[in-house]
């Protein structure tokens, strides 16, 4: 299929460089356009300086309308003078026109230019079959670093910093419990001295220092006793102890259970009806509290429990060790997983509050474009006469001499090709040079229209076709053209938008060109382009 392409190119080349010597050169940017766009005409002469030239100066060339007449661009070539102009042309009407030949004046003689055929496209508007939209409200403009992403980039960080804390806090509490707490009585103990450490009904916050005394003591006998404390009133929960009181054979003192009934009644009233007791009652109740939960645990009897090696035997020993070093294991990797997650969370969001989604996306997955830009880059010489481009990899030879007919071989001297990828890919890189056997005047325009027919009969539909001057940084003038293009990928199945761009230069009886094809829109692949383009020298031809 590659092949193909190039063949095209060079017959079509091949069969329309050799324009005779005229004195008036003529051509135009571009021979298809849309309704009321430009076509750029120019005429070119060479004349000595002392010659006296007169261009057009009508307002109509045939059918198309003058809407611009450029000054004269004087280039000095030695003892002789080029002479440039350019006419701005349009026309408002589809069909298909013919720009006439021209009179030129020189030193009183007439020259004609050549007649050009040109085409206007209509835009075909198809109100029966295409629906019709209501026209769509203003919508602002999106920010790529909105003051709404970095609120939300706060808000990730926040919310990351609370699950860690909370997971901390967590996991101590249950350590804390498990180490520091090893009996209920400890645990109720401890909690009462950290209440008082508060100060709370100190401070008037007497119904959350209640509320945090009777929660001590009914954890308390939940947990030493068993029986559901803080889910029984105040008198179920009574009730309760003494009948398990009679069913443990618990010695418990009727005056206990009556004191702590007391205080369980005075905070349900400081609780639900608001009342306000006074300090002496409120201490009175701490120690009823107290002494309360250290009766009820001395009461508890306690149960004989077997020697520890009569139970277990050194077997059963170490599978517990062994199952405890595991389950301390996991959690220590739960935990550092959970790290590296809310690490390369909060990484990411960072990045793409910053940088942007596309650059994440890039540099995470990876984008074949932008690997070529950031690749080790080659500059070397292709062809004869030779061009010296810098290229993100080395552009590989092509032997197509033997695919041409012998009619166009016949016009061809020396022909060598150096291409990378293909249009299927990413980005395509051709550079192509041919030395043909008879010297003439090459028609560029010319050569690039052959070569976006070629990329038509490759498939190529919808083509924006423009062409301009290009200059080497050496001063060297040639032929540019660009534009866009759609295809059908035949592996994704979808119509693809390309951007092409064709350099073209005519030097020492030879020609050199170069085609730079990619998705449009694909910045990476600007970016290869640009720096390509920038890099182009031309060299003479060699014997």
């Amino acid at each position: 299929m590659k092949n193909k392409f190039y063949i095209y190119v060079l017959i079509l080349i091949s069969t329309s460089i050799f324009a005779q010597q005229k004195r008036v050169e003529t051509s135009i940017d571009t021979t298809k356009n849309k309704i009321g766009a430009q076509f750029n005409l120019t005429l070119k002469t060479n004349v000595d300086t002392l010659s006296n030239v007169v261009f057009p100066t009508s307002a109509n060339f045939g059918k198309l309308e003058v809407i611009r007449s450029y000054v004269v661009d004087t280039i000095k070539k030695g003892d002789r003078y080029e002479l440039v102009k350019k006419y701005g042309l349009t026309q408002f009407d589809s069909g298909k026109y013919t720009i006439p030949s021209l009179k030129v004046i020189i030193n009183n003689k007439s020259f004609l230019t050549d007649s050009i055929a040109v085409e206007i496209a209509n835009v075909a508007v198809d109100t029966l079959q295409q629906k019709m939209f209501d026209i769509k409200p203003i919508a602002a403009a999106e920010s790529s670093r909105s003051i709404w992403v970095y609120i939300l980039f706060l808000l990730l960080i926040v919310g990351i910093g609370a699950l860690v804390f909370w997971l901390t806090k967590k996991y101590q509490k249950k350590k804390i419990e498990a180490e520091i707490f090893r009996t209920p009585i400890e645990k109720a103990t401890t909690l009462l001295q950290n209440l008082e450490k508060k100060e709370l009904w100190q401070k008037g916050e007497i119904k959350t220092y209640y509320s945090e005394l009777t929660d001590i003591a009914r954890n308390y006998i939940e947990e030493a006793i068993e029986i559901p404390a803080m889910e029984s009133t105040t008198s179920e929960l009574i009730i309760g102890l003494r009948a398990v009181s009679l069913k443990k054979k618990m010695t418990l003192a009727t005056d206990t259970l009556e004191n702590l009934e007391k205080v369980l009644k005075h905070a349900d009233l400081v609780k639900f009806a608001k009342s306000k007791p006074l300090d002496f009652e409120i201490a009175e109740d701490r120690k009823k509290i107290e002494k309360a939960i250290l009766t009820i645990d001395n009461s508890i009897p306690v149960e004989v429990e077997l020697p520890e090696d009569s139970v277990l035997n050194e077997a059963q020993k170490q599978k517990q060790a062994q199952l405890l070093l595991k389950k301390q294991r996991s959690k220590r990797i739960l935990l550092a997983l959970l790290a590296v997650v809310l690490l390369l969370t909060a990484t990411a969001t960072y990045f793409i509050a910053t940088k942007g989604f596309e650059y994440v996306k890039d540099t995470i997955i990876g984008h074949p474009t932008k690997e070529l830009v950031e690749g080790d880059w080659v500059f070397s010489e292709y062809g004869n006469p030779a061009v010296a481009v810098e290229t993100p990899k080395v552009l590989k030879r092509i032997d197509l001499t033997k695919s041409l007919p012998k009619d166009g071989m016949a016009l061809i001297k020396e022909m060598q090709s150096f291409a990378y990828g293909s249009l299927t890919d990413n980005f395509y890189l051709m550079v192509s040079t041919i030395k043909y056997k008879q010297e003439g005047a090459l028609d560029l325009s010319k050569s690039i229209e052959g070569s976006l027919q070629a990329l038509e009969a490759q498939g190529a539909q919808n083509m924006i076709i423009k062409q301009e001057d290009f200059e080497t940084k050496e001063g060297i003038s040639g032929r540019k053209g660009y534009g866009t293009f759609s295809k059908i990928d035949g592996i994704r199945k979808k119509s693809v938008k390309l951007y092409y761009e064709i350099l073209v230069f005519s030097q020492d009886g030879g020609l050199q060109q170069l085609i730079i094809v990619h998705e449009e829109g694909d910045k990476y692949a600007e970016q290869i382009s640009e720096r390509v383009l920038n890099s182009v020298e031309l060299k003479k031809a060699v014997e």
